[in-house]
């Protein structure tokens, strides 16, 4: 489950073509982590995690792309396979992201883990906002991570001197489950991130309900070509 494919994408083959009519770009990205987070929860049991991605992009604002990242839920390690597509534009200073994302878990010990989700992004300036809702899961309907669950969050990000910058995101999910059974998994969490080049250094905390409410110190680097 991964929240960057619009923060780190990109890693293995950078070419582009050109057409008398358009013109696209195919690129790729590498990275590694000293924690996967998700919306605010460990993906790798709070070890490191190494990723890479290909991404198509046409100038008519349509992209396309495919992620990959390991990850450790504490049942055995695996990987995370996603795929993308979704068309992305500006209108004056509001630019906006609108597309469809599929969580793959290919591993036999992450049976019915996976699921897809519409999303909706929105930028103008330097504030960011957006949500995502699961449209189809393996999981049951009421169980978490089934079809209904909501992810709200907001962004907002800072140019610092010496070519620092600063991004402090919110996010909360509400799970459309029923709380008799599983009780109650809505959760808010916070993220700073600081960044200068390819590196990036994050401070994250996440409300109890998640399940993974320790405060996270992570060291990132990801680069795309």
């Amino acid at each position: 489950m991964r929240q960057m494919h619009k923060a780190l994408i990109a890693a293995a083959l950078g070419s582009v073509f050109y057409s008398q009519a358009s013109i696209a770009e195919v690129s790729a990205n590498i990275g590694v982590t000293s924690n996967y987070l998700w919306r605010g929860v460990t993906q790798s049991a709070d070890g490191p995690s190494v990723s890479g991605g290909l991404d198509y992009e046409h100038e008519s604002g349509f992209y396309a792309g495919t992620w990959i990242g390991s990850i450790d839920w504490g049942n055995g390690n695996g990987a995370e396979v996603d795929w993308y597509f979704g068309y992305a534009g500006e209108a004056g200073d509001f630019g906006y992201d609108v597309g469809y994302v599929y969580y793959a878990y290919p591993e036999e010990e992450f049976d019915d883990s996976n699921f897809g989700e519409a999303y909706a992004n929105g930028s103008f300036g330097a504030l960011g906002f957006g949500l995502a809702y699961t449209l189809n899961a393996d999981a049951d309907d009421d169980a978490p991570f089934g079809q209904g669950d909501i992810y709200y969050h907001i962004s907002y990000g800072f140019d610092l001197p010496q070519e620092y910058s600063l991004g402090l995101t919110y996010g909360y999910y509400d799970f459309d489950i029923d709380e008799s059974v599983w009780g109650d998994w809505n959760y808010s969490h916070v993220q700073a991130d600081l960044s200068k080049g390819d590196f990036t250094f994050s401070i994250s905390k996440a409300q109890e309900e998640s399940g993974d409410d320790d405060t996270k110190f992570v060291v990132s680097w990801g680069t795309s070509f």
